[in-house]
C-alpha cells in the first residue's frame, strides 16, 4: 500500500514521482524496463519544461549536459531562406535545449533516488486493475512473478501503449498520417555548431540538430512507401541504413555524413492517439498516455512534463476522494494537447515533398514571412510551446 502508484517510469513518470516525493507523498513507480533508456530517442526539452523541471532543482543540471539551440536555419540550395532566434522565447531559457532521452532521464532517475531510493521498481509490467472506488488495485508481472500493489491513486505515464489506460477502459481517438520519417546520429562535421537547421528540399524536409559530444542528428522525410520522395529506392532488402541515409542527406542537402560515425538509427512513422478523457476513476492519464502527437517538432515530453506540473498540487485531495480543479485540468491539459497537434500538423506540412513551381512559392513565403520581425518572433514562441 502506498500514497500514488505510477505507471511508467520514463521522462514524465519520474518527473510526476519526484514532484510527489517532495510534498511528503509515499509514491510506488512501476517501470516495465530493467535498465534505464540507452539511445538518444527524445532531444528537445522547451523552455516552458525546462521551467517545470525547475520545480525539482534539475534544470541547470540538464543545461550543463545539453546543446542550448537558440537559432534555427532554413536552407535550399545552399541558401539560408530564413533565420529564427530563440532570444526572446523566454527571460530564463531562451533556447530549446538538446539532450539525449537517455541523459535526461538519468539526471530525473538521480534525484528521484536521492529522496527514496526505493521508489522506482524495474521490470514490472501493469497486467491490469481494479478499482473499487476507494482505492487502486494494480496486477503486475514482476520479473516472471505476480504481484500486486494497491494506492488510492493510480497515475498512467506508460506511453503510447499504455497498459493502464487499457485497463481502465478509456477510448482514444486516433489518426494516422502518411509521412514517414527516417533519423540518425552522427559525428558532426556541419560547421552548424548550436544551429538547428531545415533543408526545405523539394523531396521533403531534412532536418539537422546538434547533440552534446560534437554528434548532430538527422531527420530525413521518406515518401509513403518507405523510399525516398522522387527516386527509386535504392535502400537494403530489410530497409534503409546508415548508408542509405547518409546518401540521402547528402543528395538533399549537398552536405556529407560519416556513416560509419553513426550511433543511432530509428524509422518512425506518424500518428496522434488523443484519449477521451484523462480521469477515469481513481485512476489518471498523463504524458503519451493521455495524448501522443507527432514527434516532429519535439514537443511529446514536454507536453507530458507540463501535465505532471499541473497535476501535482491536485493530488493531496484526490486521495482523500475530492476531485477539486479536476475537471479543470483535464479540460486545460487537453486543449493543449490539441494545440501541439496542430502544429506538429503545421510542420509535417511545411516539409513534404513539392514540385518545383509550389516549392519555389512555398520557400519565398517562408523567407518573406521570416523577415517581418513580428511574425518572426511570434514564429519562434509556437515553436517553443510559448
Amino acid at each position: 500500500m502506498t500514497d500514488v502508484v505510477i505507471a511508467g517510469g520514463g521522462p514524465v513518470g519520474l518527473f510526476m514521482a519526484t514532484l510527489l516525493l517532495q510534498q511528503g507523498l509515499e509514491v510506488t513507480v512501476l517501470e516495465q524496463r530493467t535498465a534505464p533508456e540507452p539511445h538518444s530517442r527524445a532531444i528537445g526539452i522547451h523552455p516552458p519544461a525546462l521551467d517545470a523541471l525547475g520545480q525539482i532543482g534539475v534544470d541547470h543540471e540538464l543545461v550543463r549536459r545539453g546543446v542550448p539551440i537558440r537559432r534555427g536555419l532554413a536552407l535550399n540550395g545552399g541558401r539560408t531562406l530564413a533565420e529564427m532566434s530563440f532570444a526572446r522565447v523566454s527571460a530564463r531559457f531562451p533556447f530549446v535545449l538538446s539532450l539525449p532521452q537517455g541523459c535526461t532521464e538519468a539526471v530525473l532517475e538521480q534525484r528521484l533516488r536521492e529522496l527514496d531510493p526505493a521508489a522506482l521498481h524495474r521490470g514490472v509490467r501493469v497486467t491490469g486493475l481494479r478499482d473499487d472506488g476507494r482505492q487502486v488495485e494494480v496486477q503486475a508481472c514482476d520479473g516472471g512473478r505476480p504481484a500486486s500493489f494497491a494506492a488510492p491513486l493510480l497515475i498512467a505515464a506508460d506511453g503510447v501503449r499504455s497498459a493502464a489506460r487499457a485497463a481502465l477502459g478509456v477510448p482514444v481517438r486516433h489518426r494516422d498520417y502518411p509521412d514517414r520519417y527516417l533519423m540518425g546520429d552522427f559525428a558532426d562535421g556541419t560547421g552548424f555548431g548550436a544551429d538547428a537547421a531545415l533543408f526545405l528540399a523539394g523531396d521533403g524536409i531534412v532536418e539537422s540538430f546538434p547533440l552534446p559530444g560534437k554528434l548532430r542528428r538527422w531527420v530525413v522525410r521518406l515518401g509513403p512507401d518507405g523510399a525516398a520522395a522522387g527516386t527509386p529506392d535504392t535502400s537494403p532488402a530489410n530497409g534503409p541504413d546508415a548508408g542509405w541515409l547518409a546518401r540521402e542527406v547528402r543528395r538533399r542537402t549537398g552536405i556529407d555524413v560519416d556513416a560509419g560515425s553513426n550511433s543511432m538509427l530509428s524509422g518512425f512513422g506518424v500518428r496522434s492517439r488523443l484519449a477521451h478523457r484523462m480521469a477515469a476513476g481513481r485512476g489518471i492519464l498523463i504524458g503519451d498516455a493521455a495524448h501522443e502527437i507527432s514527434p516532429i517538432g519535439g514537443q511529446g515530453m514536454s507536453l507530458g512534463w507540463l501535465d505532471a506540473l499541473a497535476l501535482a498540487p491536485l493530488v493531496p485531495a484526490l486521495l482523500t476522494g475530492r476531485r477539486t480543479g479536476l475537471a479543470e485540468f483535464e479540460q486545460n491539459r487537453m486543449r493543449e494537447a490539441v494545440r501541439a497537434a496542430r502544429q506538429s500538423e503545421i510542420n509535417m506540412a511545411l516539409g513534404r515533398p513539392l514540385r518545383r513551381g509550389l516549392l519555389s512559392a512555398r520557400n519565398g513565403a517562408i523567407a518573406a514571412a521570416a523577415a517581418v520581425p513580428a511574425v518572426n518572433r511570434r514564429v519562434a514562441r509556437r515553436f517553443t510551446m510559448q
